[in-house]
């Protein structure tokens, strides 16, 4: 079985990342996937070091490290999008990217990537989508808003990325309950695990589809 060539896309801890490296790690040939890279929106993930320390190979495509520091500085947002997007789509004919996995990414990709890897691109987000999804809900922001809205419920999303943030189709879902006395941080800790099991999850599903 040919194993699925993928690239994980990163910004922070990689909590995420290193689930799926667990995964590749004790299931070896027969897993589907092969992470053949790692790409960060900035040089300070350390999601890169995870990514290091499992011998993978990483890029950073940081608004500054593709543009150029004055340029950065002075590129609108949608300028910096492209910028980013273009260099990760460089980075994946590269390595000869199958498919691309967002595991806490935040640049939202825009351009030829999205053509080229159409329905072979998938993000995980910490909300019930269609709730809560869209441009600034990432992380923390996300949370905040389940609890501000009185929830009882909520847990993760992975779908397929399109142009439009966090609207593409639904692979998966998994639920946790929202408690009366929940903070961000204790609602997070119980999204956690389930995130874990999906990102592994949509990847497998995406790899035995193609």
């Amino acid at each position: 079985m040919a194993r699925l060539r993928t690239a994980v896309l990163v910004s922070g801890g990689g909590t995420n990342l290193q689930a799926l490296i667990d995964f590749e790690a004790e299931h070896g040939e027969s897993c589907p996937y092969q992470i053949v890279c790692v790409i960060s929106d900035t040089k300070k993930a350390f999601a890169l070091e995870r990514a290091s320390k499992a011998g993978i190979p990483t890029a950073v495509c940081s608004p500054y490290a593709v543009m150029g520091e004055a340029a950065a500085k002075s590129a609108d947002r949608d300028t910096k999008r492209l910028a980013v997007s273009n260099a990760v789509l460089a980075v994946c004919r590269e390595n000869d990217v199958q498919a691309i996995v967002h595991a806490g990414f935040l640049t939202v990709l825009s351009g030829k990537i999205l053509e080229c890897y159409e329905n072979k691109n998938l993000n995980l987000h910490p909300a019930l989508l269609p709730k809560f999804g869209g441009v600034g809900m990432w992380g923390h922001h996300v949370h905040e808003a389940v609890l501000a809205a009185g929830e009882r419920e909520s847990g993760c999303t992975v779908h397929l990325v399109t142009a439009e943030c966090d609207a593409g189709k639904i692979l998966i879902q998994k639920r946790v309950p929202v408690l009366p006395d929940d903070t961000p941080e204790t609602l997070y800790a119980r999204i956690a695990p389930k995130e874990h099991e999906a990102i592994v999850e949509g990847l497998c599903m995406l790899a035995k589809s193609l």
